[in-house]
């Protein structure tokens, strides 16, 4: 691979990813694919400002190993110094750097009753820490291959060094950071994306309206003062990142208790190390009271099942059909570039930062006006080649945001 190429990747991450400040503490999560390309984004951290960097390294291999053999009780219990850890955190607000390149079916097998007994244990304890943390400091989801994932997505290549630097290949790309200066590329598609914000906004919709000859029919309300928002985000300090590279998608949190109809996913959905496939979801009165799935649907039953809040949504977001991505042709098996190839819905927890003046709210004044909270936040895709959506604005007028799965406005 061109380390040229992977060294301005680099430099991306670390200036318009976190753009890390001056003297600031980064946490890089990574797992043990790519070991010289996170070398390369420690330095550039370093170069742009950081005045301290950790690498976190993790193994997903070894996540099956502890489900055999530890107890449930074992595996829910937070040792001190992990709780530690978790308040360390929440008070030095450091930067995040999470480098996903997780194998697509690394934990099929795995005891799913036993997993997700843990995983909701677990983050009913984390929660509060991350609530603390929201909206305070900076982070950034990317991503490296891993031999598995390079496996899933090209199973016809070779199992060497030809797979990998496909995946490469094809995540630069996606990520529009395989050009000469990736970091102005991003300004302008930064630009793009706010500019297509305020359009939105200017229409004060109170509701969207999906179709497609899917099956596809929905209709979902939205928050009075809240907002479409996309690309960079801002810290309450003003500090600006871009919480996802790549992304293509404007997105809102729609008000919960407000969505009605059935909708068909177009892509499949990869939770908790296996994929969900050909499912559907129907909505009445805000919550979800049907799923079907050809596969894993026990699984997207436990999903929505989680807490009171994940058989709502936290998120729709509007992406073109004639997308970067989607126009790779390829399936990712990973939700961070399969959801911004095209629109896509997410159940569970909103983003108070879609609410206009949340900067002087309660978590539970936020809850109140309809952002919805959850142990998870889980995307799924459902956009199609003739999906059509009209919002309706406060004064009845309909207006064609989507039709036959591009932008109309």
């Amino acid at each position: 691979m061109n380390k040229l190429q992977l060294r301005r990747y680099a430099k991306l991450l670390a200036k318009t990813g976190v753009n890390v400040r001056r003297g600031q503490w980064v946490i890089v999560q990574a797992e043990l694919d790519q070991p010289e390309f996170v070398e390369m984004v420690v330095e550039e951290l370093y170069r742009a400002g950081a005045g301290k960097v950790t690498v976190e390294w993790s193994h997903d291999p070894l996540i099956p190993l502890d489900y055999r053999y530890q107890k449930e009780e074992t595996l829910e219990k937070f040792e001190k110094w992990e709780l530690e850890k978790l308040e360390h955190k929440a008070h030095e607000l450091p930067a995040m750097l999470y480098l996903e390149s997780s194998d697509p079916d690394g934990l099929a097998g795995i005891d799913q009753e036993k997993f997700t007994a843990v995983r909701t244990a677990r983050t009913k304890v984390t929660k509060p820490y991350r609530d603390r943390m929201e909206n305070r400091y900076q982070w950034c989801i990317a991503a490296v291959p891993g031999r598995a994932w390079a496996r899933k997505v090209f199973p016809d290549l070779k199992l060497g060094n030809t797979g990998v630097d496909a995946l490469w290949d094809a995540i630069l790309k996606a990520a529009r950071a395989d050009g000469a200066d990736p970091v102005r590329d991003w300004m302008f598609h930064n630009d793009e994306l706010a500019s297509k914000c305020d359009r939105l906004n200017s229409l004060k919709l109170v509701s969207l309206e999906y179709r497609s000859s899917n099956g596809t029919d929905f209709k979902v309300g939205l928050i009075e003062n809240s907002r479409f928002c996309g690309g960079s985000e801002e810290t309450l300090k003003g500090n600006t990142f871009n919480p996802n590279i790549p992304s293509e998608e404007i997105f809102i949190s729609p008000k919960a208790g407000d969505a009605e109809g059935v909708v068909y996913s177009t892509k499949p959905l990869s939770y908790q190390g296996e994929l969900i496939e050909d499912f559907c979801v129907r909505f009445e009165g805000g919550k979800v009271v049907e799923v079907r799935a050809k596969k894993n649907q026990a699984l997207l039953e436990k999903m929505i099942a989680m807490d009171e809040g994940a058989s709502r949504l936290g998120e729709v977001a509007l992406i073109p059909f004639d997308s970067p991505i989607n126009n790779t042709g390829i399936l990712f098996y990973n939700t961070l570039f399969d959801e911004n190839a095209s629109c896509h819905l997410a159940l569970g927890r909103g983003f108070n930062e879609c609410l206009k003046g949340y900067e002087s709210m309660t978590n539970e004044e936020i809850h109140a006006k309809g952002i919805n909270d959850s142990l998870i936040h889980v995307d799924f895709m459902i956009g199609a080649q003739d999906l059509d959506i009209v919002g309706v604005t406060k004064s009845g007028e309909r207006v064609q945001i989507f039709k036959n799965g591009n932008w109309a406005i």
